[in-house]
């Protein structure tokens, strides 16, 4: 049997709502939101009793998903947030986008700050990496033309 496709990638967060809005004015839609709970659930997770709500974000081609997940019990127990760029580890992710300057500018405005400097790469790429709501390392790419 053949991969189909990569589902989701998973990112826990504190706030939840804040990170909606971020990944939103990124450009990302909002697909669904749900309270996962019970005994199923921990069985899948390994975390036993456990009580989460996520929030499904889509791209815009509806190839891409991220599933944001806001632990209510147990809590959370490590952070990895200011993990720098060559740490061990899922560490980031990264989004195409029309314009990295006009992205950025926008994001800004919702807390993102530049992780070194918007860097073009020969006449291929525009890119940089961003810290996003609570430390998450978001990279941006612009394809040249």
């Amino acid at each position: 049997m053949a991969l189909k496709r990569m589902d989701n990638v998973g990112i826990v967060v504190d706030d939840l709502e804040q990170t909606i809005d971020f990944f939103c004015e990124l450009g990302l839609e909002l697909e669904g939101r749900a309270t996962i709970e019970g005994e199923w659930a921990g069985r899948v997770t390994g975390l036993g009793d456990q009580r989460v709500e996520i929030a499904m974000m889509r791209t815009p081609d509806g190839h891409g998903r991220l599933e944001l997940s806001r632990f209510l019990a147990p809590p959370t127990v490590a952070d990895h947030r200011n993990a720098p760029v060559n740490a061990l580890g899922y560490l980031r992710v990264m989004f195409a986008v029309d314009d990295v300057d006009d992205t950025l500018e926008r994001l800004r405005k919702r807390g993102a700050q530049l992780v070194g400097e918007v860097v073009q790469y020969k006449d291929v790429y525009r890119l940089c990496y961003i810290r996003g709501p609570e430390g998450l390392l978001i990279g941006l790419a612009q394809e040249l033309s």
